[in-house]
């Protein structure tokens, strides 16, 4: 038998300790990398994947150019937002979960599209997204409308696209259906965010009265004693259409002033009254 010094008894055990520590180290499996998965749950709403031909559609709908910058409310695993960057747009994820964060940075450097595709870890109702020039989303209709508000002050002619749930009282300008490469979830909704001519405007002959429902408006336009019904009044972005009185009118607005032609060629103006 071999008699250990104190010292050496010391050194035998940390070296099996050591020894053990690896050995315990070297079992542990793997981290398994992060996979979503359907239906699993998030801050407002489960996640669902869109399908990528309705991803393709919401963005023909945008019209989406190299000189956009699009944010995606929502973003998931960033499919929409590394789509968009593919076509050399500025886009932009906002998303809850982090790990899901992770996993679309992660996919668009796969992809090649970093410097154009970025990701968020944030809440949507509290993010500031006024910039963009097109919104996209895959929401429940109580949160598109709870959206609502913050969209229509965004700046007038911004693009909007919601994969499958409306936005309530405001009726989508465009919908369309995907029916090739999709089985479910395949219908998007398109809106224009129209300028704010709700009120009181004066013209050089009378004063034009707007009452706006989103992208409609009815009204009058009142001379002296003869007033006259405005009819067929829509709103593109900042572009103004109506009718009054037989005369087709069309515009634009820039803030607190309208100018435009009748369909005759007449010019005309309006100024925000008092």
């Amino acid at each position: 038998m071999t008699l250990l010094n104190p010292f050496s008894r010391i050194a035998a055990v940390s070296c099996l300790s050591a020894m053990l520590t690896l050995n315990v180290a070297f079992a542990q499996p793997a981290e398994k990398p992060f996979e979503p998965s359907v239906g699993q749950e998030g801050k407002d709403v489960i996640w669902v994947p869109t399908p990528q031909a309705l991803v393709d559609k919401m963005l023909d709908m945008a019209k989406v150019t190299a000189k956009d910058n699009l944010v995606d409310l929502g973003s998931g695993d960033g499919r929409t937002v590394i789509t968009a960057a593919k076509r050399g747009v500025t886009a932009r994820g906002i998303e809850y979960n982090p790990d899901m964060v992770a996993l679309s940075r992660a996919n668009a450097a796969k992809e090649g599209v970093g410097d154009k595709a970025t990701f968020e870890q944030a809440d949507i109702f509290v993010t500031d997204f006024s910039k963009a020039d097109v919104v996209t989303m895959f929401l429940l209709t109580s949160l598109n409308a709870k959206l609502r508000p913050t969209i229509l002050d965004m700046k007038p002619g911004t693009r909007v696209v919601s994969n499958t749930f409306d936005m309530g009282e405001w009726k989508a300008d465009e919908e369309a259906v995907v029916t090739q490469g999709c089985t479910s979830y395949c219908k998007a909704y398109f809106w224009i965010v129209p300028a704010k001519v709700d009120g009181s405007w004066a013209m050089d002959k009378g004063e034009l009265e707007i009452k706006q429902t989103f992208q409609n408006f009815t009204g009058t336009i009142k001379n002296g004693n003869v007033i006259t019904p405005v009819t067929n009044g829509k709103l593109k972005g900042d572009e103004i259409t109506f009718t009054a009185g037989g005369t087709d009118y069309a515009g634009k607005v820039n803030g607190a002033t309208i100018e435009g032609t009748t369909k005759s060629g007449a010019k005309w103006q309006a100024k925000r009254g008092a």
